[in-house]
């Protein structure tokens, strides 16, 4: 641990939500000032609860679509950096309103121009491995194609970030990272039908009935533990190397969704076999990242093995009563 934050301020947008008040929590710990602003829309307070009790912690309502409502934190707080979470998420609100992810470019567009405006000393963006759409080479390489199959407008809007990372750093010096995100996991994921495929298998296998997959069960994810994630993003914020980059966060191998299966109905101590759906409109067949780019910037690899990260997400499910 350093003391990179010791003393700054950081703006935290998306920080009521999973991957954004882990983030809040480790910036707090490394002394730094966070404001997390959220409209609550999938994020929830009871994800502050840690961060609550810091004096160094400001939450703000709000809508980063609203111009308006940025403008008010940027204009009552000098914010050093800025990590940008905030956005739609999950496959099933994409497939049930395709056109709502659109509203998330209104929130780029100013929390680009604002950081820039406010002098911010760098800010990070939370891309996604969507980026890739369905990928034409593996595993997925930063230079490689990109979307070139595309299925709905959340990667589109993902890349628009990208490109929004590189421009603003080559025209304008504002210091960026975008962040490839490729199936983070962990305590606090959303587990609902709205959720992600780990928090969704194990609030099934925990509330006594069988995992549900759809399609066969042989399409792939890299799967990476919360823990593991946010070191990465912590040292994005430190690396000047990777200013103007868009960089893969994943773990390296590939999981099958039905190995994903079995492996949450065994450690769970249950008796489960998965039962098959229909394959959704939204399924990308397989994600398998390049990480060398990501070690080579941020000289790290993930730590928790995929076993051992089930096991304590589903010790806090379990902690949690399932919520």
């Amino acid at each position: 641990m350093t003391n990179f934050f010791e003393g700054k301020t950081v703006l935290v947008t998306g920080g009521a939500g999973f991957i954004g008040s882990h983030l809040c929590d480790r910036l707090l710990r490394e002394g730094a000032r966070v404001i997390c602003f959220d409209n609550l829309s999938t994020g929830r307070m009871e994800n502050l609860s840690e961060a609550q009790r810091n004096g160094n912690f400001v939450f703000v309502k709000g809508d980063v679509n609203e111009r308006a409502d940025l403008e008010a934190v940027f204009r009552e707080h000098p914010i050093d950096f800025v990590f940008h979470g905030a956005a739609v998420v999950g496959v099933q609100r994409v497939i049930e309103d395709p056109i709502v992810v659109l509203r998330d470019l209104d929130g780029l567009r100013a929390i680009f121009e604002l950081s820039r405006a406010h002098g911010v000393k760098k800010l990070v963006f939370a891309s996604s491995s969507e980026a890739y759409g369905e990928p034409v080479t593996l595993p997925e390489r930063e230079e490689g194609p990109l979307n070139v199959n595309a299925h709905d407008p959340y990667a589109l809007v993902k890349l628009i970030g990208e490109n929004l990372c590189h421009i603003y750093w080559t025209k304008y010096g504002l210091p960026t990272t975008a962040l490839r995100f490729f199936n983070v996991y962990g305590p606090r994921q959303e587990s609902s039908a709205y959720g992600f495929v780990v928090g969704v298998f194990i609030r099934q296998v925990l509330a006594g009935n069988p995992p549900t997959i759809f399609g066969d069960g042989n399409q792939t994810r890299n799967f990476v533990y919360i823990d593991d994630n946010i070191e990465i993003v912590t040292r994005a914020f430190e690396s000047n190397e990777a200013n103007g980059e868009a960089v893969n966060v994943g773990s390296g191998p590939q999981t099958t969704i039905r190995e994903l299966a079995e492996r949450t109905v065994a450690i769970a101590g249950v008796n489960f076999t998965p039962v098959y759906l229909p394959n959704r409109e939204i399924e990308i067949r397989y994600r398998s990242p390049d990480i060398t780019k990501m070690q080579k910037l941020f000289g790290y690899v993930p730590q928790v093995s995929l076993d051992d990260g089930l096991r304590k997400t589903i010790e806090w499910y379990k902690a949690e009563n399932f919520k």
